[in-house]
């Protein structure tokens, strides 16, 4: 028997273990500081400066009508307390599956975890346990369609609801199968040392998953045609031109199928770059509002924020790999998970447990850097456009049509808030105009 297969059935000698698993914690915390370092260096952190006589009192309502306020603030209050009911459900399900022996006994009672057949388990292991959890946070998610068709925000019907459920959890269960199948045949493969080319495969998967998005994924959810020939089409390719990031085409998307929400986005990279226009937005929003968002996008195509923001989910994505391997090296956790070791099939529920806890840990540091990006991309906005009313036009037709709360309390902002405040945007807009423009 080969020293490999040996150590796989029994596990490497304890000094190696130990040696091993303190290998995993200092590239784990070598990783976290070189994303510290991006973060720190890359982060627009201050991106105007107040201007003389002190920055624009931010205001509550951010000179939206008392009525849209209001009714801003009852879908919040509608939708955050089912928001945080689904993140704790989902956790709690995660939970029960990952320290318990439910889910080592739900993985033997789909297949052997050793001979051939161990990478069917880890396969329908996973599938099994993601849409366990998609099924028990379901009825949550279906309050809060209901409650946007309340509003008046979905247009979704209900089979179109649940083909994008089902297209999403697909989606979301391939991929994550495919790199836990990865992850275990590495650790068994390579027990000591398989946290390491797992690294190396997340930090890949995250670049590549950034170029193939716009070519992959939004296809399966939305149809795009080009934007018609006209004064806007002349406009927007212009405003390409003048940021310095040409684009390639102009598309329209068929939003209104799912939402009356307003919004845009550029995707792609270089020959494959585009504006996409959500198709509410030609509805009755004036160009020059219009040409404000898309300023705002090509501000994120500017400044690399894509290419940043993938550097980052590669550093994120390879140290919280590296931790993991310290994680699955530690013989107490994996007991409690039913697993012998991380190339044990027994160990999916406990991996998919402690990727749920890793994503929510990093949701408020992700959401910060976030913000000053946006901000960041809303100056960007103002210096292409110089035009400031149409800023603020457009930051107050989106609140009011997305009905977005203008000042939401503090906490919900830090934590989940990715974009700052509309009344925040429109304060910076006064900034921007300086004393004089107020």
């Amino acid at each position: 028997m080969s020293r490999a297969r040996q150590e796989d059935r029994t596990g490497p000698a304890p000094a190696r273990t130990w040696t091993a698993r303190r290998a995993a914690l200092v590239v784990a915390a070598v990783l976290g500081a070189a994303f510290v370092v991006v973060v720190a260096v890359r982060t627009p952190w201050t991106v105007l400066p107040p201007p003389p006589g002190g920055a624009a009192p931010v205001s509550d309502d951010a000179g939206l009508p008392a009525e849209v306020v209001r009714r801003a603030e009852a879908l919040a209050g509608d939708l955050r307390p089912a928001s945080l009911a689904n993140l704790l459900l989902g956790l709690a399900v995660s939970a029960l599956f990952g320290l318990t022996r439910l889910g080592s006994r739900l993985v033997g009672a789909l297949g052997r975890a050793d001979g051939r057949r161990w990478p069917l388990t880890v396969l329908a292991a996973t599938v099994v346990l993601l849409l366990a959890g998609r099924l028990a946070t379901l009825p949550i998610s279906a309050y809060g369609e209901v409650v946007r068709h309340r509003y008046g925000l979905s247009t979704r019907s209900w089979g179109l609801w649940l083909r994008d459920v089902a297209v999403n959890t697909a989606i979301d269960a391939g991929l994550t199968a495919l790199g836990l199948l990865a992850l275990v045949a590495l650790a068994r493969r390579a027990p000591r040392t398989w946290w390491a080319w797992a690294s190396a495969g997340a930090a890949a998967l995250v670049v590549t998953g950034s170029f193939l998005y716009p070519v992959v994924i939004e296809p399966a959810f939305n149809s795009f045609a080009s934007l018609p020939a006209g004064q806007l089409r002349t406009h927007v390719l212009e405003l390409a031109e003048e940021s310095g990031t040409p684009v390639e085409d102009v598309l329209v998307a068929d939003a209104s199928r799912r939402t009356t929400s307003l919004n845009a986005y550029v995707s792609g990279f270089g020959s494959t770059r585009r504006v996409v226009l959500y198709d509410t937005l030609l509805a009755d929003v004036p160009d020059d509002e219009i040409e404000s968002i898309v300023a705002h996008e090509l501000g994120h195509v500017a400044t690399d924020d894509v290419l940043t923001g993938t550097l980052m989910g590669a550093l994120g994505a390879a140290g919280a790999v590296a931790l993991l391997g310290w994680l699955l090296s530690w013989p107490p956790l994996l007991r409690r998970a039913g697993a012998g070791s991380a190339g044990d099939p027994r160990v999916v529920p406990l991996v998919l447990l402690l990727s749920a806890v890793g994503t929510l840990a990093a949701t408020p540091v992700q959401n910060l850097v976030s913000r000053h990006v946006e901000a960041r991309a809303d100056l960007h906005a103002l210096d292409l456009t110089g035009d400031a009313a149409a800023f603020v036009a457009m930051q107050q037709r989106l609140g009011e049509t997305n009905l977005s709360d203008p000042s939401p309390p503090a906490a919900w902002q830090w934590f989940f808030g990715s974009h700052p405040t509309t009344a925040q945007r429109v304060a910076m807009a006064e900034d921007w105009l300086g004393p004089g423009g107020r």
